[in-house]
């Protein structure tokens, strides 16, 4: 019977370890200070996508009756005088206003056109979010250049409950969906060499301590 209990004692221990490797994945940790962005390069900066939300303000030089603001509805587009249905989510500022330029020249001779940006909302695909025990958990959009730190500092940081230095930063990668662990407590602690860069899509996870 003794022996019986040993080896009941040793499967449960065993199962134990089983289960808490397959709730617990090991995740690389994310080099600090080195953006993966198969976007950027060292000759081509960040450039804002325009997404549903925006705010835009289009000005048609000499034309100001047909210069004009809208706001890019949930499907993408927006419509304007003389101009219906433009498709203009996924695009730069400055697509836009060569498109626009494009469809308006069909009403007004060599128009040229400049297109500003309100709100900054951006496509879904390119917004930042933050779940789990973040103070305030939620989406935001890509600023160029922005870091964990930064990040941190707009969801106000942490609850009491987080188990920060076990934060999983989700990534796509070249259409792979790759996973890595920063340390946000080591960061807010001071430790800087925890901060990593935050690039478009990027989404955090920061999950529950087990006492």
């Amino acid at each position: 019977m003794q022996i019986n209990r040993k080896l009941v004692a040793l499967a449960v221990t065993a199962m134990v370890v089983i289960l808490n490797g397959c709730s617990n994945p090991v995740y690389p940790p994310l080099p600090p200070s080195q953006p993966i962005a198969p976007f950027t390069t060292d000759h081509e900066q960040y450039k804002y996508i325009v997404g549903p939300g925006d705010s835009l303000n289009i000005f048609v030089w000499r034309n100001p009756e047909v210069s004009t603001s809208a706001t890019v509805r949930p499907d993408g587009y927006i419509t304007a005088p003389l101009v219906e249905d433009l498709k203009v989510s996924e695009k730069t500022p400055t697509e836009i206003a060569r498109l626009y330029e494009k469809v308006l020249g069909e009403y007004v001779k060599d128009p040229i056109v400049s297109v500003t940006v309100g709100g900054f909302v951006g496509p879904y695909r390119e917004q930042v979010r933050v779940i789990g025990e973040a103070s305030e958990p939620q989406a935001l959009s890509y600023k160029e250049h922005m870091t964990l730190l930064d990040l941190m500092i707009v969801v106000g940081g942490m609850t009491e409950f987080a188990d920060g230095d076990k934060a999983i930063l989700s990534r796509v990668i070249e259409n792979h969906n790759e996973q890595y662990t920063v340390r946000i407590e080591s960061l807010i602690n001071g430790d800087l060499s925890a901060n990593v860069n935050i690039l478009p899509g990027d989404i955090l996870i920061i999950p529950e301590a087990w006492f």
